[in-house]
């Protein structure tokens, strides 16, 4: 670079802290961090589930009703990593590090960021708890109040609890009276930026990376192949004349009771046996009506319990200059390398990390 004095260890420590400002979704939810080093994309870690407890009416004639602290384990696949990497020459007319943070810095995080809110916004797939109406954008306050109705029926701890909402929710929900009035807040820039205000118990945000879940191309309705007792985890469906898919994240509707589909399938034979969460809960014949919810916005109630977001620092490769630093649960990695291919010098930034739903139950999908 121009000015040996702008060093890697420099680039990392002030983009680090920018990179933190600009997350939104990991910032909401529980976070699983320690400086063990991940050597691969790919490498599956052991992550302690968060406990959550019930907070129960004292009854002072019956006493106190211990509830048990069962800590458990999931594994959680760090298969993603966020990248931005260019050509030295980009940025070498940068004198100092302002300059630098104006040219490359700032976009940077802002860019790693953006990416990994959009992907932590994929586990919307894992929720089968279900409010709103597919296609009609949330738009009052009925809507926090549906919201909240499902997260209490679930029996969500009623602190802390966060909502996302899309762009098109956001412009509805921001001329409601009470949300005009509604108290902001936010611990990062992005946060304070997106807040709606806490009301009716949620922390509401705006997220421009909330995804629209587009179901699958199943041809027919279908309705159960033959009858099948509550607790199946899974389901064989039937048309005289099918064809298509049910995909991750398609939610279906049994008897009043949701479900989701975990697994992408494709029909065959007239019939098609998708997996689903939760376990069946009624019996079901051959008549029971299966409804597919249409395509929809999926916006996110939930407690920081029912998501993780799981950081690890990557090693500093040999032969070239780099360095990682990690703050806050998050750890950013800046190498300085060769491209012998292309004989160009490149300065590549990244950060290694996975999501995994841990509690669906504490989270409800609101279709808009």
């Amino acid at each position: 670079m121009a000015n040996q004095f702008i060093t890697i260890q420099e680039i990392a420590r002030t983009t680090l802290p920018r990179l933190l400002e600009n997350l939104v979704f990991p910032n909401l939810v529980h976070k699983d961090f320690s400086n063990d080093f991940a050597r691969n994309l790919g490498d599956t870690i052991q992550v302690r589930k968060p406990t959550v407890l019930e907070a129960q009416e004292f009854n002072q004639s019956e006493g106190i009703t211990p509830q048990d602290i069962t800590e458990t384990t999931v594994p959680v696949t760090l298969d993603k990593i966020a990248t931005v990497d260019v050509e030295i020459t980009a940025i070498q007319g940068a004198t100092n590090i302002n300059d630098l943070n104006r040219q490359f810095l700032e976009p940077a995080a802002v860019a790693l960021a953006q990416k990994i809110n959009s992907d932590g916004l994929e586990l919307y797939a894992d929720i089968p708890y279900v409010a709103g109406t597919a296609g009609t954008t949330p738009s009052s306050l009925d809507d926090l109040a549906a919201m909240r109705k499902v997260l209490n029926a679930n029996k969500a701890p009623v602190s802390p609890r966060y909502a996302l909402w899309d762009t098109e929710a956001d412009a509805n929900l921001v001329t409601v009276p009470a949300i005009v009035n509604a108290e902001k807040s936010g611990s990062t820039t992005a946060l304070r930026e997106g807040s709606l205000g806490r009301i009716m118990g949620l922390d509401n945000y705006m997220s421009q990376a909330v995804k629209k879940h587009t179901k699958g191309t199943l041809s027919a309705a279908v309705k159960p192949k033959s009858s099948t007792s509550a607790g199946a985890a899974s389901l064989t469906l039937s048309a005289a004349t099918v064809t298509g898919t049910l995909v991750k994240g398609d939610v279906l509707t049994i008897l009043g009771d949701h479900y989701v589909v975990t697994q992408t399938a494709a029909a065959e034979s007239n019939e098609i046996t998708v997996n689903i969460y939760p376990a069946l809960k009624q019996n079901v014949t051959t008549a029971t009506v299966v409804d597919v919810a249409d395509n929809h916005i999926a916006n996110l109630g939930f407690h920081p319990s029912a998501f993780a977001f799981v950081t690890r620092p990557l090693v500093n490769p040999s032969g070239v200059e780099s360095y990682v630093t990690s703050y806050n649960g998050v750890s950013l990695r800046v190498v300085k390398g060769y491209n012998m291919t292309y004989k160009k010098e490149m300065l590549s930034m990244d950060v290694l990390y996975g999501y995994k739903t841990m509690y669906p139950e504490l989270a409800v999908r609101y279709m808009g």
